[in-house]
């Protein structure tokens, strides 16, 4: 291990040990309670591979609530879902309340194995099956398995948009091919700030720098043989993929997908648009003032509750 991977891996450390501590921090507030909201956490659900999920159920969630399986961020090397508590509570929390009018929104809030140690394809392998265990057990937590939302942010974006195109596209990837024939109904895909190449950092014009190097990191760590021109790191490369993807064997679920105006990533979404539409899916990006990368966590901020508020009035116009 040379002196840059040394510098790289306790960046890395560094910025995790940071996040989770200002994520446990937050949760002392008053205001991080989901009861204050009316909402039920039943955390470490079993999926797959030792790994769990936390459930955020409104109350009045009477089977009938949309399941939204969210996926974190953290460049597939860091954070977990005990970190983002907050993203499934921003769903969760918005739900009506019962007696009065609007969606429900029951939250899989899931983990997925870290590179380096887990590399490409491990996070698509669990969020595959993350995917299939809401679908055989939504119902349990009150919500209707026929109107399933993905969301995740940076590579979690990454994630939910290779589960779109693996319910999309009948692919030979065995965890691919258990969700296209599991056929879900993917009504709505939320890839916020997504981290859609992870191959080839240099090509967003990143300046030199921690950004980049960091971008180098996360493209080593989760791609280390690099991308594979035989279509199997498609599904790393999402964006890549539908640049050049043939007509999908099913209908492609709308897109809003909301970013920073000054994310170093946000050429990942501006690619997406016109692929997305190229492909015959409806998609709706919007780029916030000077939000930078995963700008929507910081929920006080009024950048942030501008890009929540938005994401919600795209669901309530999809389950109208």
């Amino acid at each position: 291990m040379g002196w840059q991977d040394v510098r790289s891996s306790l960046s890395g450390a560094m910025i995790d040990k940071g996040l989770s501590g200002l994520s446990k921090l937050a949760l002392l507030h008053p205001r991080a309670r989901p009861s204050r909201y009316g909402v039920e956490v039943i955390r470490e659900r079993a999926f797959t591979n030792g790994l769990t999920l936390d459930v955020y159920r409104p109350a009045g969630a009477d089977g009938s609530a949309i399941p939204v399986l969210y996926l974190h961020g953290g460049g597939f090397r860091i954070l977990s879902k005990d970190t983002h508590w907050a993203m499934a509570l921003m769903f969760a929390g918005s739900s009506a309340r019962p007696g009065e009018a609007g969606p429900r929104y029951v939250v899989f809030n899931a983990n997925y194995r870290l590179a380096p140690k887990h590399p490409f394809p491990a996070g698509c392998e669990d969020a595959s099956a993350a995917l299939l265990w809401v679908l055989a057990h939504a119902h349990e937590y009150g919500a209707d398995a026929s109107k399933v939302v993905l969301a995740g942010e940076s590579a979690g974006g990454n994630l939910v948009t290779g589960l779109a195109i693996a319910a999309s596209w009948r692919r030979p990837e065995p965890y691919a091919r258990a969700v296209f024939e599991a056929a879900p109904q993917i009504r709505a895909l939320l890839p916020a700030c997504g981290m859609l190449q992870v191959s080839d950092p240099p090509h967003r014009g990143t300046p030199d720098g921690f950004v980049l190097d960091r971008m180098k990191a996360i493209a080593s760590a989760y791609l280390p043989n690099g991308p594979q021109h035989d279509g199997t790191t498609d599904l790393a490369d999402v964006v890549s993929f539908l640049e050049h993807a043939p007509e999908p064997d099913r209908p492609l679920p709308p897109v809003f997908a909301v970013c920073g105006g000054k994310d170093p990533v946000r050429l990942d979404t501006e690619r997406l648009v016109p692929a997305w539409q190229r492909l015959g899916g409806k998609v709706d990006a919007r780029y916030y003032g000077d939000g930078i990368h995963t700008f929507h966590a910081f929920v006080w901020h009024p950048l942030a509750q501008a890009a929540w508020r938005d994401q919600h009035t795209f669901l309530r116009g999809v389950f109208a």
